[in-house]
């Protein structure tokens, strides 16, 4: 569970950039989908927006809804279902959460309907090039003396369950699907949507050698 006092990608990186693409918010109706434990719907919140979060579990709206602050509205919905009136947003947002959705045409469906007519919305993504659960790795070639990314199987789609806490005794998992953004183009194009942007932000945090 982020919070915002951590040294966070979340915090450092997502929220600032977020909130930059949004622009201009006060005052609006924005639509945090997948919303977990509010951390988003919070900084939406303090940047003057009216913020209504969605989340499939009962208990992270419920931790959304104790660390307040009380004008937020919380709803337990499944993102390809949120029963709310159309053409009330004016931006929306759903942060790494989208590869975790499997009815996509279902859930852009359902934003489209929500968002007012050139409604924005905002998505962050784990790089669908790059980080391919299971297929794709680091490597390192002694000769050259560097480091690549190995990518098997790029275009076609997967899903593969993933263990929230690597390495402890709490077996959580939950359900990744890799989509190349052909699938992601094609389906917001499908949806009546437009592509008006396009960045790839980078880590705050030094890597190592």
């Amino acid at each position: 569970h982020v919070t915002e006092s951590e040294d966070t990608y979340h915090e450092k990186v997502i929220k600032p950039n977020v909130l930059e693409v949004l622009g201009d918010i006060k005052g609006k109706q924005v639509l945090d989908v997948a919303c977990g434990q509010g951390f988003f719907s919070r900084a939406l919140h303090a940047a003057g927006a009216r913020v209504t979060g969605i989340d499939i579990s009962p208990e992270l709206i419920e931790l959304a809804k104790k660390a307040g602050p009380a004008d937020i509205s919380y709803l337990v919905a499944s993102a390809d279902r949120i029963p709310l009136s159309d053409a009330t947003y004016d931006s929306a947002i759903c942060v790494l959460a989208l590869q975790n959705i499997k009815n996509l045409s279902g859930k852009l469906e359902q934003v489209s309907k929500l968002l007012k007519r050139g409604g924005e919305f905002a998505i962050v993504l784990n790089h669908p090039a790059f980080r391919i659960p299971r297929r794709s790795a680091w490597g390192f070639d002694p000769e050259v003396k560097v480091q690549f990314r190995r990518l098997d199987g790029y275009l076609s789609e997967s899903a593969h369950r993933i263990e929230m806490h690597p390495g402890s005794k709490r077996h959580i998992t939950t359900i990744t699907h890799h989509r190349p953004l052909q699938s992601y183009v094609t389906e917001l194009a499908n949806h009546g949507f437009s592509i008006v942007g396009l960045e790839e932000w980078i880590s705050h945090k030094e890597s190592e050698k």
